[in-house]
């Protein structure tokens, strides 16, 4: 998977491995259709950095979260 374009395929992928790596009770809040396209860089760090650790704190998850919340559409 290419990861350096942005499509909705891989906004979507994205989202569904970050929701399962941190285990989010909210993720159906998160869709790839309710993310704002100029942000698709700030997503893929999300997920790189997500992707790059074995397990979260409470506090990190609230903070990524708030992050997630930050990209979605107005």
């Amino acid at each position: 998977m290419d990861l350096t374009r942005n499509t909705l395929e891989n906004v979507d992928y994205m989202i569904e491995e970050i929701k399962k790596k941190l285990r989010m009770a909210t993720g159906a809040a998160l869709k790839a259709t309710a993310l704002n396209d100029e942000q698709y860089e700030d997503l893929r760090d999300i997920f790189e950095m997500v992707s790059s650790k074995p397990n979260f704190s409470i506090s990190e998850i609230e903070a990524i979260t708030t992050e997630l919340g930050r990209l979605r559409k107005v």
